[in-house]
């Protein structure tokens, strides 16, 4: 297996390499992600833009997913504090909703991740896989920065789907996974 040291090891070669975008989540590990991408990249924190995403309910103790979408505010504050403590940072450059929680209103995640941003903790606002209707309410009370979405020579609904003329049309980043 890969160890920490090694993977510490490749992502500053990375660095090194000009690799300035990296993505990672608190839900991948759980948690052990974050830690490994923050130690790692310390070193580099100025010349590299970290994205981080939140939206899932994590046992802290156990580490386990619990299958459930979490994103009330109080919980992304809670999140962002954790990840940020992981990322050995004091801002997080884009913090992306993973999946749109149906419980919890558009408008209330973007108010959140707004205060987030006037707080100074996060940058930038992004949506991941969200419906065209929660982009729209997303972006009518905190801009959306990017939207990331499944997109590859296998997957290409997004030229058809309105996805990437949204995009273009609100001026919001496509980052494709």
């Amino acid at each position: 297996g890969v160890t920490a040291g090694c993977l510490d090891q490749l992502l500053r070669r990375a660095v090194e390499g000009g690799i300035t975008f990296f993505d990672t989540a608190e839900v991948y590990g759980p948690f052990n992600n974050e830690t490994l991408v923050g130690e790692a990249l310390e070193p580099f924190r100025d010349q590299v833009v970290i994205a981080t995403k939140f939206g899932f309910e994590i046992d802290p103790v156990t580490g386990k997913r619990t299958g459930k979408l979490n994103s009330r505010p109080a919980h992304i504050r809670q999140v962002v504090d954790a990840s940020l403590k992981r990322l050995r940072t004091d801002h997080i450059d884009l913090l992306y909703q993973h999946r749109v929680d149906p419980d919890v209103p558009m408008e209330e995640v973007a108010g959140a991740v707004k205060e987030l941003i006037l707080t100074g903790k996060v940058n930038h606002f992004g949506l991941s896989e969200p419906s065209l209707a929660s982009l729209r309410r997303a972006h009518a009370v905190q801009p959306v920065t990017a939207l990331q979405n499944e997109y590859s020579l296998w997957t290409r609904d997004v030229e058809t789907n309105g996805v990437l003329a949204t995009c273009e049309e609100l001026g919001i980043g496509f980052v494709a996974f």
